[in-house]
């Protein structure tokens, strides 16, 4: 059986976890648990009406932003200048289309009311940071695609992305990478193995490894300042493969 945390209890060391990765169960998914959850290498996970899950999975999917791969056919697509990318001016709108954006072989999705709210106080707070794409349109400006997830010192822990339009969550990526790399981030956690981010260049290493990553990384306990003047950001820095 996996152990039940009270609002007090610590996370059990993330070698207990089981074979698949799920460590705990919980009742609570306060902003102070999630930060505490992630510095330690664990995330939440789970369904409406269910308790709060916790995973560290062994390996464990990231992206080094050094090793991010850039196609020359999304390069040609960010320098058409057809998109316009902004930081943290649309988090709320962010995180309800990650929500509701069907996905092949997923019914429903594990962000829930709860994971909003506690995601909403933690951008609100400066952690959690959103990359939008929007499009042009006859009305003005469309949100087409995005991500959002967590800044923990030189760490990036993202959390969902979604697209309205074929490259727009691609594009709100590259965007990211882009910002990770001139802000000296060491690592990008993408949680889970997905066809998606591996093509862009993530891989797995072991759950040890990524914990040693997080003790070096993380060890700046306040919020990164993060742009937000809602300018739009034109592309330009990272060459294709």
């Amino acid at each position: 059986m996996i152990p039940w945390l009270g609002a007090r209890d610590p996370f059990p060391p993330v070698s207990a976890a089981q074979p698949d990765g799920l460590l705990a169960a919980s009742g609570d998914l306060t902003p102070s648990r999630v930060l505490d959850a992630y510095r330690q290498g664990i995330f939440p996970w789970f369904s409406e009406g269910d308790p709060v899950l916790w995973w560290s999975p062994d390996p464990r999917a990231v992206l080094f932003p050094a090793e991010f791969r850039l196609s020359r056919s999304l390069e040609k697509t960010l320098r058409r200048g057809k998109f316009c990318v902004r930081l943290d001016t649309a988090f709320a709108r962010v995180t309800d289309a990650c929500a509701s954006t069907p996905r092949p072989g997923q019914n429903g999705t594990w962000i829930t009311s709860d994971v909003k709210a506690a995601y909403g106080a933690l951008h609100e707070a400066g952690w959690a940071h959103s990359v939008e794409t929007w499009r042009a349109d006859a009305e003005g400006e469309t949100l087409v695609g995005g991500l959002y997830g967590l800044a923990i010192g030189r760490v990036f822990y993202g959390e969902s992305m979604f697209a309205h339009c074929a490259d727009a969550s691609k594009i709100a990526f590259a965007h990211l990478i882009r910002y990770l790399r001139q802000g000296g981030f060491g690592l990008l956690d993408c949680q889970v193995r997905t066809r998606h981010l591996f093509s862009l260049g993530a891989r797995e290493i072991p759950r040890a490894e990524f914990v040693a990553h997080l003790s070096r990384l993380t060890a700046n306990a306040a919020p990164r300042p993060w742009p937000q003047d809602g300018a739009a950001y034109a592309w330009e820095g990272v060459e294709p493969e």
